[in-house]
């Protein structure tokens, strides 16, 4: 049995989320909060908040026990871009893109051997 959560249009780089959900992907979810406390990465905060999202989802809709979750699955999804003009030399105009990022975290217990 699997649970996740999904954060949606974080206005945040994918490539610089991606950084951050690369540490924990794996771990269990206790190791992962320890890991994203001591990273210093602008990501860390929305990367937490689905963590805790998705072991919520698993402790109360699916009667996973706590201290067994493992994140199983985490990954990171480009969204829209939002398009900002710059002004430029001559009358010029470039495009500016303000990427946004969709999170998603997947966790579920550890495979009993």
């Amino acid at each position: 049995m699997e649970a996740k959560a999904i954060a949606r249009y974080i206005r945040m780089s994918p490539r610089k989320a991606r950084l951050v959900v690369d540490l924990i992907r794996g771990k269990g979810v206790d190791e992962a909060r320890a890991i994203l406390k001591y990273t210093n990465k602008r990501a860390v905060e929305p990367v937490v908040k689905v963590l805790e999202s998705a072991a919520a989802n698993a402790i109360n809709n699916y009667d996973m026990l706590e201290d067994q979750l493992v994140v199983k699955a985490a990954y990171v999804d480009e969204g829209p871009a939002l398009k900002r003009v710059l002004p430029r030399a001559r009358g010029q105009a470039h495009i500016i893109k303000k990427r946004t990022s969709h999170i998603t975290i997947v966790v579920g217990e550890k495979d009993g051997k």
